[in-house]
């Protein structure tokens, strides 16, 4: 297809919601009116160079089209391209990179009903049923069949978006197609999201270490925060200086929570000791793994506590600006943090001179799109970048050349906020917590069929058992699945393995996130197998081969099987082993190398087809 500019004129909202982010146009050769500014103003280009070095802002631009009218037209986005000059190209292709943004005329409102694995293994089918039948053509609401919304505790949920100034949002989990039709249809009417704490079993629990502050502070206020023990770590590491701070973390053993188990204070100290500048902090809150939701708890419950962990994090590895990159289906946790960012600032805890120490740090929300590749941390850059968000090849590594080409450290929401006790209680305190290669305390994110879904917060080493006892497992476990869609499968009699990343390995099976999802003999198997096997089809950013034509292959695969059985099934099993080999050894990223995991397991640990 070739784009360019061509005749199309962005309507009055349309130009409107850009400029609101961008300012007025000041020339026509951005876009303003050729009468107001003058029959020669297309002569030349001017701030051609400046508009370029905002390419950044191209995805806040494109939300700010989509959140006013609902879509993204093609005078809506030439506009938006005249203001940054950006190829119409290649901003068309990051539209349509993004599956909440819609490039072709839809209603004002859209209906996200989860369809993922806690929200499947709930009654999801039902539900879409039921809503789709409700909210048919002319009812001014668009369905769409969603992947995972991070609601897995109040599963099956929905989420409805109604375009407009400002734009509106509604949650509805555990959602009645009633409740669903209520949030597309009236969603200022549509009842308040439960508090966060209710996510969290364990809420109140005095032995707590990084839910403490969960469903026992305000999460809207600084002096709250503050007096539960809020700055006192920041307090410490302006005491200690950066490079003992990182000395702390390294002491500590704390490594990656987002399921690489990288050790953080080498990531921290490779960061620091680029004399390439700026350097950059980046938190991953993207958390789009099905079956995890535990940051999106901590930054609705105590997001100051997510402010104070990132300025640390800056501070010791020489970053003056953080980007804080939050995935889109978290409209909570947005306004939240925005608060909280904006309440941080006033009160000299963020800018130019953080707690009159002399240090300058700042916070920017980016918020993603829809797209579980920009959980990868290239990938995330690009996005941040204004480009598809697809992954890099490595090296150079981020922490020689990331976000914008420099230096940058990157750490999940659960990383940043372990960093608050460390510096607090000490590293040695904190090491002793865990077991010496798996050390502190862990948040897992338990749901399917228990009787207590959320979050639960224990030391690494406590077993599997140990944690669904807690969370009220119920009778007929048919198998539990670890580190969601690209972890594994394990039977009901290993339960004792321990949850630490090196007894997970040793059981042949991985902790990554933290996702525990447990399903009884009600939920068929093969159904959520072939679900996940959609999901990374979906997700798959299509950049590298082995990933863009396995994932496929392997749905492909596993609709037949479902179909089939004896030889010819067989015979497609076979054939999602090479398929699943081949993407392991050779796809780009993490999406590609870990989507035959969960297959794999209940393949061989469950015997999924037998």
């Amino acid at each position: 297809m070739d784009l360019h500019f061509g005749d199309s004129k962005p309507t009055d909202e349309e130009r409107a919601a850009v400029d609101a982010l961008l300012g007025p146009a000041e020339s026509s050769w951005e876009g303003a009116d050729r009468d107001a500014a003058g029959a020669d103003d297309l002569r030349w280009a001017r701030g051609g160079r400046e508009a370029r070095d905002r390419r950044d802002l191209l995805l806040p631009g494109l939300h700010a089209i989509n959140d006013r009218v609902g879509w993204i037209s093609e005078g809506a986005l030439d506009y938006l391209c005249r203001r940054l000059t950006v190829p119409p190209a290649e901003a068309y292709g990051v539209a349509t990179f993004y599956a909440m943004f819609a490039v072709r005329p839809r209603p004002a409102t859209v209906l996200h009903v989860c369809t993922d694995l806690a929200c499947t293994a709930a009654g999801a089918s039902a539900l879409c049923a039921g809503v789709e039948s409700r909210l048919g053509p002319g009812s001014g609401v668009q369905v769409e069949r969603s992947p995972c919304l991070g609601l897995c505790e109040r599963a099956p949920a929905a989420l409805a978006f109604r375009a407009g100034d400002p734009v509106r949002t509604a949650v509805s989990a555990p959602a009645t197609v009633a409740e669903a039709v209520l949030a597309a249809t009236a969603p200022d009417s549509a009842p308040e999201e439960p508090p966060a704490a209710l996510a969290v079993p364990q809420a109140g629990d005095p032995s707590l270490i990084l839910l403490r502050r969960v469903g026992v502070v305000d999460p809207t206020s600084l002096d709250d925060y503050r007096a539960h023990g809020g700055y006192t770590a920041l307090r410490r590491a302006f005491e200690l200086g950066p490079a003992d701070v990182i000395r702390e973390v390294t002491d500590s053993g704390l490594v990656g929570r987002g399921g690489a188990a990288f050790p953080t204070g080498r990531k921290w100290q490779a960061t620091a000791a680029q004399p390439d500048h700026p350097h950059y902090l980046v938190c991953n809150a993207d958390e789009s793994e099905p079956g995890t939701f535990k940051d999106r708890v901590i930054m609705e419950g105590d997001p100051y506590a997510l402010v104070e962990a990132m300025t640390i994090a800056a501070f010791a590895t020489g970053a003056h600006r953080g980007h804080l990159y939050l995935r889109g289906e978290y409209p909570r946790a947005l306004r939240r943090l925005e608060h909280a960012v904006a309440q941080a600032r006033a009160r000299g805890l963020l800018g130019d001179d953080v707690l009159g120490q002399g240090y300058a740090f700042d916070i920017e929300i980016r918020r993603g799109a829809g797209a579980y590749i920009c959980g990868e941390e290239t990938a995330l850059f690009n996005s941040i970048e204004g480009y598809r968000g697809e992954p890099r090849s490595k090296p150079p590594f981020p922490v020689e050349k990331g976000l914008f080409g420099k230096p940058t450290v990157e750490n999940n929401v659960e990383t940043l906020v372990n960093v608050l006790p460390i510096l607090t209680m000490g590293a040695p305190a904190y090491a002793a917590i865990g077991t010496p290669k798996s050390t502190g305390p862990k948040l897992f994110c338990v749901s399917g069929s228990v009787a207590r879904p959320g979050i639960y917060e224990l030391p690494f080493g406590a077993t599997l058992g140990e944690l669904l006892a807690r969370a009220g497992v119920r009778e007929r476990l048919r198998a539990v699945l670890l580190g969601g869609a690209a972890g594994g499968f394990v039977r009901p009699d290993e339960l004792d393995i321990p949850l630490t990343f090196e007894g997970t390995r040793e059981a042949g099976t991985t902790l990554g996130s933290g996702v525990v999802m447990a399903f009884d003999d009600t939920v068929p198997l093969p159904r959520l197998l072939l679900r996940i096997a959609e999901f990374f089809r979906d997700e798959s950013c299509g950049q590298c081969v082995p990933c863009r034509v396995g994932t496929v292959r392997q749905e492909e695969a596993l609709h037949r099987i479902v179909e089939r059985t004896g030889a010819a099934a067989a015979d497609d099993i076979a054939l999602l082993r090479e398929v699943g080999r081949a993407m392991r050894d050779a796809s780009i990223c993490g999406l590609g190398q870990t989507a035959w995991n969960a297959v794999e397991s209940a393949i061989d640990r469950l015997g999924a087809y037998e």
